[in-house]
């Protein structure tokens, strides 16, 4: 298992469209992705779930990641996190 903390950098934090986004992602890879908010955990492949955390922008996440292709998936969220699930402010 890996873990990593985050800061959410995009302008409204994990709402609805970058909340499908990390779940598309997630769902791409067999290990299992969990996302951690002030002790409130969900499944990356949950969008309901996800939502659920309320992650605005500024607050810290933590992704731990286990299975046969991690680090690929944290390199993905890492991506995800940088690029502010693809939007622009």
């Amino acid at each position: 298992m890996i873990g990593k903390s985050f800061i959410i950098k995009n302008k409204v934090g994990l709402h609805a469209r970058p909340a499908a986004v990390l779940v598309q992602t997630a769902r791409m890879f067999k290990s299992d992705i969990i996302v951690e908010k002030d002790s409130k955990r969900a499944s990356a492949k949950n969008a309901f779930d996800l939502l659920g955390l309320a992650v605005e922008k500024g607050a810290v996440v933590t992704v731990e990641i286990e299975g046969s292709d991690e680090r690929e998936a944290m390199k993905a969220f890492e991506e995800l996190v940088n690029n502010k699930f693809g939007e622009k402010e």
